[in-house]
């Protein structure tokens, strides 16, 4: 179940991405500067699921100062807040923005993406089954 779900949502054919390439503390350093007041968390191994709705239903999220897209990470490397374990997974509420190319923020947190990654489309209740594996 597991391997047909990464195979499927997680797995090859979305748009490879690139992350920052700087070290822990440099990639630190430059999302601080962007992201003043929100926690940082710092992932590997990520993909941003853009989120597919309706032109009403993206219409609604973009009016609540949010973007149809989530992020999940196979890996935490840092969490400032130490909610997630280095080494677990996490999947993101939904994003705010992507800037940058490695930074992805949401209402409560900035994540900084590392390394290869990749972006694609998702269906609301593939993405909503991430936290069920």
């Amino acid at each position: 179940m597991v391997r047909e779900f990464e195979d499927g949502l997680l797995g090859a054919n979305g748009v490879a991405l690139v992350g920052s390439e700087l070290s822990l503390e440099e990639v630190l350093t430059a999302a601080r500067q962007r992201f003043k007041w929100l926690p940082l968390c710092v992932v590997e191994e990520w993909v941003i699921l853009d989120a597919i709705v309706t032109d009403a239903e993206r219409a609604k999220v973009i009016a609540a100062g949010c973007q149809p897209m989530f992020l999940f990470a196979y890996k935490v490397v840092h969490d400032e807040q130490r909610r997630f374990e280095p080494g677990h997974w996490v999947r993101s509420s939904i994003g705010t923005s992507f800037k940058e190319d490695f930074l992805f923020a949401t209402r409560n947190t900035a994540y900084v993406l590392l390394g290869p990654g990749q972006r694609k489309p998702s269906s609301i209740e593939a993405i909503f089954s991430i936290c069920s594996w």
